[in-house]
């Protein structure tokens, strides 16, 4: 399914050597970075009037170009991503303050996201740190050792239809509303999630009062679930693919854990800049701080690292049905597989 042997040649770096190599790349050009952010929210912009041009006349086969918005929606969160990590500008303030703006577009509060993201990076591929800005996965063993009504939320949880249907709707439109389980540590994430719930309400009333509340429904609704919907793929293909790594302490590493326990989602070209970059992924996680328009030049400089964990399209769709950590096999499992390995246990 993915390309294994994904192994290095002899003369390859080591996952702790390649820490030291990617540094280099970690400088962001403020230029760059200005043009990313222009050539994203404009069209964006542009693409929520046309359709509501079309709209506003009577041109209802315009509301395909909620499409292109959601699109451009979705590379913005990416911009937001960057920031968050402190890799966009690379100053802490600009980075914020831009993070926090996209954040009343993308509807995510960045403070509250981007501790769960920071979260997220620190612990991923540890069996031990899950929960924390992941997609909820079990073991075969924790799966069975549940009830049957828990087995059965759980695999509605994992459903397609809700995991890429229902759940985009409810991260952006409820559940990152409040902070819940983000006020350990400071009310930096509240003080975010409340700043941003406002200004979201202030827009969106002024486009309201502009446009007539069913026109704004009908353009935004859709441009804000289908970005979300992409968003939510995105990440869960860049974790839950079949050779995956994942592993409990002392054995769970960082940079083994970054490099082969995130996907190489290989993109065509166009998904690829819509995206930012972000199926670039074992990257991303072994150094957070490059730009997304400077990792592929790190491919480029360094083709090995293409072939680990690659995953393409096509490939990518027959990761749904992989639910489940085996940790015998070491790796994900449909259910179907997992019956086979529970009764041979």
């Amino acid at each position: 399914m993915i390309a294994k042997g994904v192994s290095q040649s002899p003369d390859s770096p080591d996952e702790g050597n390649w820490l030291k190599i990617l540094s280099k790349y970690r400088t962001p050009n403020t230029g760059r970075s200005i043009f990313e952010l222009a050539v994203s929210a404009i069209p964006f912009a542009a693409f929520w009037v046309l359709t509501w041009l079309a709209v506003h006349y009577g041109f209802w086969w315009g509301l395909i170009l909620v499409v292109p918005a959601a699109a451009f929606l979705l590379r913005l969160f990416m911009i937001q991503h960057d920031c968050g990590h402190g890799s966009f500008f690379a100053h802490r303030r600009s980075d914020d303050w831009t993070g926090r703006i996209l954040g009343v577009l993308t509807l995510t509060p960045y403070d509250y996201w981007r501790r769960a993201h920071a979260a997220h990076h620190a612990s991923a591929g540890n069996l031990d740190e899950r929960g924390v800005g992941d997609i909820t996965t079990l073991t075969v063993r924790e799966y069975y050792s549940r009830s049957r009504w828990g087995q059965i939320r759980y695999r509605l949880y994992r459903h397609p239809l809700v995991m890429f249907g229902i759940g985009p709707a409810w991260l952006f439109l409820f559940k990152q509303r409040l902070p819940v389980g983000m006020m350990r540590g400071g009310t930096l994430p509240w003080l975010s999630t409340m700043a941003t719930n406002l200004a979201v309400a202030l827009i969106a009333g002024l486009l309201i009062w502009a446009v007539g509340f069913p026109a704004f429904l009908i353009i935004h609704l859709p441009i804000v679930l289908l970005a979300g919907a992409g968003g939510i793929w995105l990440f869960y293909v860049q974790h839950q693919f079949e050779e995956t790594h994942w592993s409990k302490e002392p054995e769970w590493q960082f940079p083994k854990a970054a490099l082969h326990g995130a996907s190489h989602y290989d993109l065509p070209l166009v998904l690829r800049w819509i995206t930012g970059n972000i199926g670039i992924h074992h990257v991303h996680h072994l150094s957070s701080r490059i730009p997304y328009y400077r990792l592929p030049e790190v491919l480029r400089n360094h083709p090995e690292l293409g072939k680990i964990g690659r995953l393409t399209l096509w490939q990518s769709l027959r990761c749904v049905k992989l639910v489940l950590w085996d940790e015998h096999g070491g790796k994900l499992v449909s259910f179907r597989d997992a019956v086979r390995i529970a009764r041979a246990a």
